[in-house]
């Protein structure tokens, strides 16, 4: 099963990507996670980021880890994920390293102000 976390590329260039995923109760994997109160599962908001460093590199990219991870507020249906990710180094392997946050949009505007903005 393939998941599409990324709805719109807002901004890009060769460091930085911003994307949008909007969240709709037609989401299959809310049906399960949680019933009653259905939320984007936290590994698919990892996920959204990793596809938003996709944008950056054009390329194929696979997760190795992660730090410093923090889970803020829900991503509920009716809400937007806007993932923000920004190169921050690259090794002689051909690894990348990204810097990235989530912030959910309560209004489901990508354009929302910052005062109707959550971490994710």
């Amino acid at each position: 099963m393939k998941f599409d976390l990324v709805d719109r590329v807002v901004e890009r260039d060769e460091t930085r990507a911003v994307t949008v995923k909007q969240v709709t109760a037609a989401e299959e994997y809310l049906a399960d996670h949680f019933p009653g109160y259905p939320v984007l599962p936290g590994v698919l908001m990892l996920e959204a980021m990793v596809q938003a460093a996709r944008a950056v590199t054009g390329g194929r990219m696979v997760l190795g880890s992660v730090r410093a991870l923090k889970y803020g507020s829900f991503v509920t249906p009716g809400s937007a994920l806007r993932v923000e990710v920004e190169l921050t180094g690259r090794a002689d392997d051909g690894s990348a390293e990204f810097k990235g946050r989530g912030v959910v949009v309560r209004d489901g505007e990508a354009g929302a102000t910052a005062a109707d903005k959550d971490p994710a």
